[in-house]
């Protein structure tokens, strides 16, 4: 296994860890989790069961590697299918101090996990994404490559995030449009699509459904109530197209 395991790490059998790899005090690595060669695992880490970690991985203090979803009763959202893949994470990935993965969620190459950041079942997070500090993003979610999602972005379930797509703190994102009233809400629930390129200002506000054209830009606190327009800038509440994005912040232009 590894010189470099704490005497206070506890690692089940039918763990596999290949070598040089650091495990800290009173880390705790399930059966069946593996563990490639080169990470760095800080102290008070849980990982659970057949977690997959690539090579060259840091996982920080007190993260939650592998966690399964709880259910409450009234819950509309959340699946406690027994059936949810390992968690897997891409090799050369950062995970923060007290970042949660779940089981069932996939992280790319090279993404940064920020501390308290939480990231839930059946979400994937394309590579050298950066998933800021104390971002939440919620099951049944994509997130694309390149992204940054900054400190306490909220990314609703059923949500997509394409490629390239910058969202800035505080932005807020929805999925029911009828906020927890009816039945009927249970089989309308979708979070908004947002698009390659597509840039969200801070405290920004997308409503259910919304879909965020290629390039387009919702501005600071802006309540995004219907679609933006691909290249446009959109202000105000409830936002409104103002102008073209700048030719030099196009992606096609270098931007």
């Amino acid at each position: 296994m590894t010189d470099r395991l704490s005497p206070t790490a506890q690692v089940a059998s039918g763990a596999m860890l290949a070598p040089d790899v650091a495990v800290g005090h009173f880390s705790v690595v399930a059966r069946g989790a593996r563990i490639g060669a080169g990470c760095t695992i800080g102290h008070h880490v849980v990982i659970h069961e057949d977690v997959e970690i690539g090579e060259g991985v840091r996982v920080d203090d007190h993260a939650v590697l592998g966690k399964r979803p709880m259910r409450a009763a009234r819950s509309a959202t959340t699946s406690g299918a027994p059936d949810l893949a390992p968690l897997a994470i891409g090799a050369d990935s950062i995970i923060g101090t007290g970042a949660v993965l779940y089981r069932g969620c996939e992280i790319g190459k090279r993404v940064l996990v920020a501390d308290y950041a939480t990231v839930r079942e059946r979400v994937v997070v394309g590579a050298e994404t950066i998933v800021g500090r104390g971002v939440a993003i919620e099951n049944d979610s994509t997130v694309g490559a390149r992204c940054k999602l900054e400190t306490n972005a909220y990314i609703t379930a059923f949500t997509t995030v394409e490629d390239d797509v910058f969202v800035a703190p505080g932005v807020l994102t929805s999925n029911d449009a009828f906020m927890g009233r009816t039945e009927e809400r249970k089989e309308r629930f979708g979070g908004p699509t947002v698009r390659q390129s597509a840039r969200l200002g801070v405290g920004a506000v997308l409503l259910p459904g919304v879909e965020v054209a290629p390039e387009a830009v919702v501005g600071a606190g802006a309540v995004l109530t219907r679609g933006a327009s691909g290249g446009r800038v959109h202000v105000g509440v409830p936002a409104r197209e103002t102008r073209d994005v700048a030719p030099e912040q196009l992606r096609e232009n270098g931007g």
